[in-house]
């Protein structure tokens, strides 16, 4: 046999393998049917799984509309069904008040007697009873002195320590009386008068003296005690711009934690004072003059800067510019190192040659009038506003000068003075103090002194070399006394009992040799320049305002 003859199947083998293909094709098609089947099932499944999610996409839709028009309602009133006044009863209303879509809110107070309202008076949801049984000692710990309103208040119980420590306002008390007021007559009355008080106030009737005056509202409602000062120290005033020569004047600027520093490095500079950062804002070179003393003007709009010249400085600071004024017409000095601004920015007083004193307006910057001691003038002092002048020097005798009539009206030996070096007044004028060469210093009532009593209300013997400086703080309970003669010789004066503060100056903490010292307005900032050319500032926590 052949090859191709043994590779022919037989003909039953070929009549089977035909079957099997027709039978393959038929369960082909078969299962190609059911596969479409199956396909149109899962579409009409997934269309109807749509349809059911978009309804409840839609539900959703509504139910946040609701929700937004309730937030609506009850943030800016019936926006979608407003209140027609006169037409709906109260039922109405109290549907539209809990359905959130009212414009506003019934006052039901004129329903409740003033039984009721008396009756339903705040109580304490808890009360400790340990509270009163416990005894508290502020006068042992230092932090908790200020808490005292008399010097030798002690032990307190526990709830009136509580309340000392959270004193309640006042101001903010409902006055009970004012329900019986008729408040529409008032209110009439008060529009006619131009203005409209909040009722149920007490003491409103202030409102006017309030708005009359520039005073400072707020007050140190508690007065200094002596013993220990609460202090701390803060960041080198001059930090982000050191000197290198002595700081021989520092001053806080009024209403503003503006800081004014200058020396013998002939810079100007000024530092914003927040305690923490203390940031210069500018500093100025004066290539002339060498700084003895630099002075604001108290209005703020200059300041006025010295050395040992025949000339000064006015630095405007409203237009930043610097103008140089001298020698003054008329005069020989060679220094005018040392003066006083008054207070109503009008003045300032130099001195000069031989007892004399200059008197420079601070608008044209002329001399307009001399005054003149019968020995060496040293140091001024301005009072009542700037109407009155203070002045020392060697014959150790204090003068006071009129400013108005430009004469003498009253002058006297200071007690126990071998040469004056230092005066200074208290901001309200009812004090001052004389320093000499010896180290004592005197504090005098003006009125008393001027009236004949020349005896001083107390002698400070606390330093033992020439008083360089004096100064009064705000309030006039705390006079600092310096000298610059030797190392830490700075005391602070508790003026009310003429007593050291004794934990000042601070005993691991150095104030070389002091030159210069100023307290803020409001009292709580101390600033000190010393000879090291760094200005030293201090946090004096019995006040808050600075």
């Amino acid at each position: 046999m052949s090859l191709i003859s043994q590779n022919i199947p037989p003909k039953s083998k070929a009549k089977k393998t035909k079957r099997e293909d027709i039978n393959d094709l038929s369960s082909i098609q078969g299962n190609e049917d059911a596969q479409y089947e199956y396909l149109d099932v899962s579409r009409m499944n997934k269309k109807k799984k749509r349809k059911e999610h978009n309804k409840g996409n839609e539900k959703l839709v509504i139910e946040q509309e609701r929700e937004m028009k309730k937030l609506e309602n009850s943030l800016f009133g019936s926006l979608y069904s407003p209140v027609e006044f006169g037409k709906e009863d109260k039922e109405e209303i109290q549907d539209k008040l809990e359905k959130g879509s009212a414009l506003f809110i019934i006052d039901q107070l004129s329903e409740i007697s003033n039984d009721e309202l008396e009756t339903k008076q705040r109580k304490p949801v808890w009360v400790d009873e340990e509270e009163d049984k416990t005894n508290i000692n502020i006068a042992k710990v230092n932090r908790l002195r200020k808490l005292r309103k008399e010097e030798d208040e002690s032990l307190i119980s526990g709830s009136d320590y509580h309340i000392k420590l959270n004193p309640g306002t006042e101001w903010a008390h409902f006055d009970s009386r004012s329900r019986n007021d008729t408040s529409l007559d008032d209110e009439s009355s008060d529009e006619e008068n131009g203005a409209v008080l909040a009722h149920n106030y007490k003491n409103v009737e202030v409102v006017d003296d309030i708005l009359q005056t520039n005073e400072s509202l707020v007050r140190s409602s508690t007065k200094l005690l002596p013993g220990n000062l609460e202090y701390s120290r803060l960041v080198v005033a001059n930090a982000e711009d050191p000197s290198n020569a002595p700081i021989n004047s520092v001053q806080f600027r009024r209403n503003v934690q503006l800081l004014l520093a200058a020396g013998l490095d002939r810079r100007l500079r000024f530092v914003h004072i927040d305690g923490k950062r203390n940031t210069k804002i500018q500093s100025i070179f004066l290539d002339d003059c060498p700084i003895r003393k630099a002075s604001f003007l108290p209005d703020g709009s200059q300041v006025i800067v010295a050395g040992r010249r025949k000339f000064f400085y006015s630095f405007d600071l409203v237009k930043a510019k610097i103008d140089k004024i001298g020698p003054l017409v008329g005069r020989e000095e060679k220094s005018l190192e040392v003066f006083e601004v008054s207070p109503d920015s009008s003045t300032i007083a130099f001195v000069g040659n031989e007892g004399y004193i200059l008197l420079v307006s601070t608008k044209t910057k002329e001399l307009i009038w001399t005054l003149k001691m019968n020995g060496t003038a040293r140091s001024l002092a301005f009072a009542e506003d700037g109407q009155q002048l203070l002045s020392s020097g060697g014959d150790c005798q204090v003068y006071h000068w009129g400013l108005r009539t430009r004469a003498c009206f009253g002058k006297a030996v200071d007690a126990g003075c071998v040469n004056s070096t230092s005066l200074s007044t208290s901001p309200n004028g009812k004090l001052f103090a004389a320093g000499s060469d010896s180290g004592i210093v005197n504090v005098y009532n003006r009125e008393e002194f001027l009236g004949g009593k020349r005896k001083p209300m107390n002698t400070i013997e606390n330093l033992t070399t020439k008083v360089d400086f004096l100064k009064f703080n705000n309030d006039a309970q705390i006079l600092a006394i310096s000298s610059s003669m030797k190392k830490n010789s700075l005391k602070l004066i508790h003026v009310p009992s003429f007593t050291v503060f004794s934990n000042w100056p601070p005993l691991k903490k150095s104030l070389q040799y002091p030159l210069c010292l100023d307290f803020s307005p409001g009292g709580s900032f101390m600033a000190m320049g010393n000879a090291g050319g760094k200005v030293l500032l201090y946090k004096l926590h019995h006040y808050n305002h600075a």
